[in-house]
C-alpha cells in the first residue's frame, strides 16, 4: 500500500515509518522538519520511502502530495508535541495540530482516499483526577491549547468521516517515551544531571503522576488496529496496564541509571509543571486489550529503558564526535 505519514520525521512518526516499512509498504513522509531530519536519515536508501519537506497546514502543497502519491492510507502524527511551548505561542496548536488535520482531509476528499489514523491524545479529558477514563467519558474540557486543537481535530474527523464515507482510527496517547526522544521529563532530567550531578530541578512537586508507554508498544498497536478499518470512527485509549509513575520516582529512576549519590532534589512547587499540564490522570484500557493486543512494558520499565538508552545514545555521540583536531 501506499501510505502517507504526516509528520513522519518526528519521534513516534519515524518509529512508525520503520514499522510500515518492515512490511512492505510504500511510505510517503510529509514533514516540515522542526526537529530536523535525523530520525529518517537511516531510510532515505529505502527504494519504498519518500520524503517531502512540505508545510501541512497549506492545501496547495497537500494537494500536489496526493497529486503525485496514489495515497491508501493517512497517518496523521503531525502535531506540536511540546504543550509548554505553546503557551507561549498560541498559533503552534491551531497551525500545526488543528489546520493540518483540516487540509489533510480536505486532500481525502478531493482525491477519494477514505483510511485516516488520528494520534490524539490524553490530553482532551482535561482535569479528571478522580475518574478512570475510558473512551466513552463524556464532558471532555481541554485545560491546553494542546489538547484543546486535537479535541477539536477528533471533532472534524468525525465530520469528514460522516460526511464523506471515510473509515478513522483514533489513539489517545498518554506519555510516550523511547528513542529519538527530544523533550519531556525523563530526556530534561537527563539532559540536567549530565550538567550538574549533585542537584536537579523538579518542576511541581513532584507528585504528578502518568502512565509512560514504550513507544514500540505504542507503534505495535498503531499497526495492530490499522491493518483493517471498520466503518466510522474508531477510539482507542492507549496505555500501560500498570500504574503511572511520578515524577519523584522519574528522578530516582534517572539517578540510580546514571549511578548517581547524594543528588538533591529541589521543586518548584505547585501541583503541576506548568499551566496546561494535567498532574494526574488514569486510563481504562479494556478496549483496545480486547483486540488482542497488550503492552510488553509496565510504565516503570518503559522509563528505564528509555533512560539507559537515552544515556547509551549520549556516550555513543561523545564517542563518535570526539575532541576537535588541531
Amino acid at each position: 500500500m501506499n501510505i502517507l505519514v504526516a509528520g513522519g520525521a518526528g519521534f513516534i512518526g519515524s518509529h512508525l515509518c520503520d514499522a510500515l516499512l518492515s512490511k512492505n509498504n510504500t511510505v510517503i513522509v510529509a514533514d516540515k522538519l522542526i526537529m530536523g531530519s535525523k530520525n529518517i536519515e537511516h531510510l532515505s536508501q529505502n527504494t519504498n520511502f519518500k520524503f517531502y519537506e512540505v508545510e501541512l497546514a497549506n492545501q496547495d502543497n497537500v494537494d500536489k502530495l496526493f497529486k503525485d502519491n496514489k495515497i491508501d492510507i493517512v497517518y496523521h502524527m503531525a502535531a506540536n508535541s511540546d504543550i509548554s511551548k505553546s503557551a507561549n505561542d498560541t498559533s503552534i496548536d491551531f497551525n500545526d495540530t488543528l489546520l493540518t488535520t483540516r487540509v489533510l482531509l480536505e486532500g481525502m476528499r478531493k482525491n477519494n482516499v477514505k483510511n485516516i489514523f488520528f494520534a490524539s491524545t490524553s490530553a482532551v479529558y482535561g482535569e479528571m483526577p478522580d475518574i478512570v477514563l475510558n473512551e466513552e467519558t463524556g464532558g471532555l474540557k481541554p485545560v491546553s491549547y494542546y489538547g484543546g486543537a486535537k479535541l477539536a481535530s477528533e471533532a472534524l474527523i468525525s465530520s469528514y468521516v460522516s460526511m464523506c464515507d471515510m473509515n478513522a482510527v483514533i489513539f489517545r496517547f498518554p506519555n510516550v517515551i523511547g528513542p529519538r526522544l527530544t523533550h519531556g521529563v525523563v530526556y530534561d532530567f537527563v539532559k540536567k544531571l549530565r550538567n550538574n550531578p549533585k542537584e536537579l530541578e523538579i518542576l511541581g512537586n513532584g507528585t504528578q503522576c502518568k502512565p509512560y508507554i514504550y513507544v514500540t508498544d505504542l507503534v505495535n498497536a498503531i499497526v495492530k488496529l490499522t491493518e483493517q478499518f471498520e466503518p466510522g470512527v474508531d477510539v482507542f485509549n492507549i496505555s500501560v496496564m500498570s500504574e503511572g509513575t511520578s515524577v519523584t520516582h522519574i528522578a530516582e529512576i534517572v539517578v540510580d541509571v546514571l549511578g548517581l549519590s547524594d543528588v538533591e532534589f529541589k521543586y518548584t512547587g505547585g501541583d503541576r509543571g506548568w499551566k496546561g499540564d494535567v498532574p494526574r490522570f488514569k486510563y481504562d484500557i479494556s478496549k483496545v486489550l480486547a483486540t488482542g493486543w497488550k503492552p510488553e512494558y509496565t510504565s516503570d520499565e518503559a522509563i528505564r529503558k528509555a533512560v539507559i538508552e537515552a544515556v547509551q545514545a549520549s556516550m555513543q555521540h561523545n564517542r563518535t564526535s570526539g575532541p576537535a583536531q588541531s
